[in-house]
């Protein structure tokens, strides 16, 4: 499926007056997951309020062990203190890479920022090398900014 076609469900899902945020945050990662071929895991890390730390809030896919990723550590951790949009063609080419699982080629992660600040990010790992573009990039920061909105 084409992500930009998901645009209506992920709205549908923010809107929800019903759900808290974590629960949209999951169900934005369920449809991301099981909608998109390459995105095989799909997650929210935050960060801690205090800490330097990332701290997994929501994800779908393979169960991780990496529930909370120090500031610098891994990609995620880079994303954290660059604040950049971070894509990985081929994990096995990165030093700092964390693997949570021996089939992840490709990875993604976006950070969320409110009021300026980076608050957390969207990671998602695909099982196919080169899975990601400039309009996966487009679309999850379209993501992160409508969350961002509502926390």
């Amino acid at each position: 499926m084409k992500i930009e076609a998901l645009k209506p469900q992920i709205l549908e899902i923010i809107n929800q007056p019903n759900l808290i945020i974590r629960e949209k945050m999951q169900a934005v990662c369920d449809v991301l997951q099981s909608n998109v071929s390459t995105y095989d895991w799909v997650g929210f890390y935050m960060a801690h309020e205090t800490a330097p730390t990332l701290h997994l809030w929501n994800q779908a896919g393979e169960p991780t062990d990496h529930t909370v990723i120090p500031f610098g550590k891994g990609i995620c951790g880079q994303v954290a203190v660059s604040n950049s949009n971070f894509v990985v063609d081929d994990v096995q080419a990165q030093d700092n890479y964390i693997a949570c699982s021996i089939h992840v080629k490709s990875e993604i992660v976006i950070p969320m920022f409110k009021q300026g600040k980076n608050i957390g990010q969207i990671d998602i790992d695909s099982n196919t090398a080169n899975a990601f573009n400039a309009k996966d990039e487009r679309f999850l920061e379209w993501i992160n900014q409508l969350i961002a909105a509502h926390l």
